[in-house]
């Protein structure tokens, strides 16, 4: 419940602060008495779309860890934890990057990596997947997640979502006034959008959403594939990362709020393949093996 309130209220502030930023900036007012303004619409449209996904992304590290619980080692008090801030540490030199935090968060088996850049990023594991896997396999996982960070695939997916948000804002107000204005046509007395507007953005927002969703898992998919390659060369050989995603497979890799399942190093099952943030684990064992 606590994390579902959080999302809820995070999501919340964000709408607010760019609702008050469109009205400050006028870009808004996008419905005039002469019709459409098309400028206006696409600026408002790209105010939202990227706005939210910045916004998000500026905030990942710090939701991530509000919402998982995450704590952060900055003086490691076990010799897991030494092990794996030293591990961490390890790779990130491997991958030219700055020494990112590490964490650990109690939960089932998973680990994801967060962060607005590259100098700025978070590696956690959750204790799930430290009590199941070998200290090799453990660093396979580590070094995936390291991968995500020197390939910058947050931004990368940041940008993306921007994009199709922008488009879904756009496309479903072009739509809603041009139906809306269908609807009133033989209305001489009307003024300004009526309820065929609001229903149609809405109804359009909904079906070109989900529409988007599937190039942003798209993209999401391939980025692990990506990382898996990273992890192999940093490894020195894919057979840790095997190994790993053999584990992985016979879990159940789950245990993150459903906004950060992008970010884990497997997500939840999906209802439809389209939709799914992971590849199968059997498709990313099958792309290491054939890259040996």
């Amino acid at each position: 419940m606590k994390r579902v309130l959080l999302f809820l209220a995070t999501n919340l502030a964000v709408m607010l602060v760019l609702s008050i930023t469109a009205s400050v900036l006028g870009v808004n007012r996008f419905l005039t008495a002469n019709g459409l303004n098309l400028g206006t619409l696409l600026a408002f449209a790209a105010l939202m779309g990227f706005g939210g996904a910045f916004i998000s992304l500026l905030m990942s590290k710090t939701i991530a860890k509000w919402s998982t619980g995450a704590q952060v080692i900055t003086h490691p008090s076990t010799s897991t934890e030494l092990w794996l801030v030293q591990t961490v540490e390890k790779l990130a030199q491997r991958a030219g990057l700055p020494m990112p935090e590490v964490a650990i968060y109690d939960g089932e088996p998973n680990a994801f990596a967060t962060g607005a850049t590259r100098n700025s990023s978070l590696v956690a594991v959750s204790t799930g997947l430290l009590q199941s896997m070998s200290h090799e396999e453990v660093e396979a996982v580590l070094a995936h997640e390291v991968a995500h960070v020197a390939n910058g695939d947050m931004v990368t997916l940041t940008l993306i979502q921007g994009v199709v948000n922008t488009f879904v804002i756009f496309l479903a107000r072009v739509v809603g006034y041009f139906v809306d204005s269908m609807l009133r046509k033989n209305d001489e007395e009307s003024s300004g959008p009526g309820i065929g507007y609001m229903v149609t953005v809405i109804v359009c927002e909904i079906v070109f959403g989900i529409l988007a969703s599937i190039i942003v898992a798209w993209f999401s998919r391939r980025r692990e594939f990506r990382a898996d390659a990273g992890a192999a060369g940093m490894m020195g050989t894919p057979t840790p990362m095997v190994a790993a995603l053999r584990r992985l497979g016979g879990l159940e890799p789950d245990g993150l709020p459903q906004n950060m399942q992008a970010m884990g190093i497997a997500g939840g099952k999906s209802w439809m393949a389209l939709f799914s943030s992971h590849p199968p684990i059997e498709q990313r064992i099958a792309a290491l093996q054939s890259a040996r």
